[in-house]
């Protein structure tokens, strides 16, 4: 029994199926708020899971923090990390000797295995080397997604983790969100009957687009990983998670229509700050942006020291790819990808992925034989067509213990919850987000890039 076969009945009714959850509180008719909680299959962890940090960026920050608020269950005790203000801050914050920090990945193995686990959160296009040596060498792994830029390296790794009998857990967070839990659970249960098929949005919102795929570390494909996996390779999974069928075909276009310098506006340069006569007017201004309204700064690395932030953010614009237009990037990645794809038992799903939104947050839709879901991440819509009823869900995102953290939905820490409890018991079931679950939607997404480029109908073959 593991933890996306768990159900607890509350006697909340749809039709005639028994909607379930572990906390459930009626806030109008026929409208619930509800928290997925542990699993009963969790354990006291006898003394804290320890694990290395490979890559100190905003991924590795976010799954490091769990452990700085629970230190009794996961303890980071070691960091491979090259820019040195990254290195400091974790080291700081978990405490770990001067002996246990590493600018490289490379330097963590060379020491013999000191930790139970690794969490890699790397550049995309540096997952697969140090997650095959963290293998060889006995660590279980947490891996960001997506798993490696290759098909072939992705079923390198899922070997490997056989032969070793490691856990690897891949970053798919979606499916520990409780919002989408619950959409899994309900539709397991036949609320709408049968699933015939599934529409998909994921809305980047424009300025996020600019942020990390046109001026970001994304920004090229062939230097990190096509957008469909570094950005949707979540949303092919939360598809497949859902539907619980294999992916037989898939087709897939999209381009790069307006990040190019032929939509340069007259009198726009090369960078915001450099005398541009529409920044002022662009919604893309990196001034505005990171300088006026202080957005995403955390990958400017600025000091702890608030007062000195103005000048270190304009000098980042000055001298690094997040001050360039937009316009006048080397970007490469579709700023619109549509893919449809044909699952076992004739359901077929659509995913529509979009850079030109004021918005974000993914919406889904699912039509089945006896009802429909509609939503937004925000509030789950059931509609039945046997009793003409609607039932909303609203997930409650409270995470680990009362402690709130947004991230995807709710996903992040749980998912750290998960991985933790799984160590410490040597049993990967108790993690829905195994590689052996997760490789099949990036099979997809390496699919659906090649249909795309040669717009061919491509089948699917786990």
């Amino acid at each position: 029994m593991n933890r996306r076969n768990l159900l607890k009945t509350l006697g909340v009714s749809l039709g005639a199926t028994v909607i379930s959850t572990e906390a459930m509180a009626k806030l109008a008719e026929n409208k619930y708020e509800y928290v997925i909680g542990g699993n009963p299959l969790y354990k006291p962890v006898p003394k804290p899971v320890t694990a290395i940090i490979i890559g100190a960026g905003n991924r590795g920050s976010v799954y490091g923090g769990y452990a700085a608020k629970f230190p009794d269950q996961m303890k980071i005790v070691g960091v491979a990390e090259p820019r040195k203000i990254r290195n400091d801050r974790h080291s700081a914050l978990h405490s770990i000797p001067a002996s246990n920090r590493f600018n490289t990945w490379e330097d963590v193995f060379k020491r013999p295995k000191f930790a139970d686990a690794v969490i890699i959160s790397t550049p995309d296009d540096m997952h697969y080397k140090p997650c095959m040596k963290a293998l060889e060498m006995g660590y279980d792994v947490l891996l960001e997604k997506p798993i490696a830029p290759t098909e072939r390296e992705c079923r390198d790794i899922l070997n490997l983790a056989k032969k070793k009998n490691r856990i690897v857990a891949v970053c798919h967070v979606l499916r520990y969100a409780p919002y989408f839990v619950k959409m899994r659970e309900l539709a397991a249960q036949g609320a709408i009957g049968e699933i015939i098929s599934v529409q998909h949005f994921e809305p980047i919102e424009h300025t996020h687009m600019a942020h990390s795929y046109v001026r970001g570390n994304w920004h090229n494909s062939k230097q990190t990983t096509p957008i469909i996996l570094a950005k949707s390779c979540h949303d092919l999974d939360i598809i497949k998670w859902i539907v619980n069928k294999p992916a037989k075909k898939i087709s897939a276009m999209g381009d790069l229509k307006w990040f190019r310098k032929e939509n340069a506006p007259a009198g726009s340069t090369a960078r915001c700050t450099d005398g541009c006569k529409v920044e002022r007017e662009c919604p893309y201004s990196a001034v505005k942006h990171y300088y006026d309204q202080r957005r995403r700064t955390s990958v400017l690395d600025l000091p702890e020291d608030k007062s000195k932030h103005a000048a270190v953010i304009m000098e980042r614009l000055k001298t690094t790819n997040y001050g360039r237009c937009v316009y006048r990037m080397d970007n490469d990645q579709p700023d619109h990808y549509i893919a449809n794809i044909q699952f076992g038992d004739s359901v077929t799903a659509s995913f529509s992925m979009e850079a030109f939104t004021s918005y974000h947050g993914r919406r889904t839709r699912i039509m089945g034989s006896m009802g429909d879901m509609v939503g937004d991440m925000k509030e789950l819509v059931v509609n039945d067509f046997r009793t003409r009823k609607e039932v909303k869900f609203v997930p409650k995102a409270e995470d680990v213990d009362g402690y709130k953290n947004s991230g995807h939905g709710g996903g992040d820490w749980l998912l750290v919850r998960d991985f933790v409890q799984a160590v410490d018991q040597n049993n990967p079931s108790l993690l829905t987000s195994t590689i052996d679950e997760s490789i099949e939607s990036h099979i997809m997404g390496f699919k659906a890039e090649e249909s795309r480029k040669t717009s061919k109908v491509m089948d699917i073959k786990i």
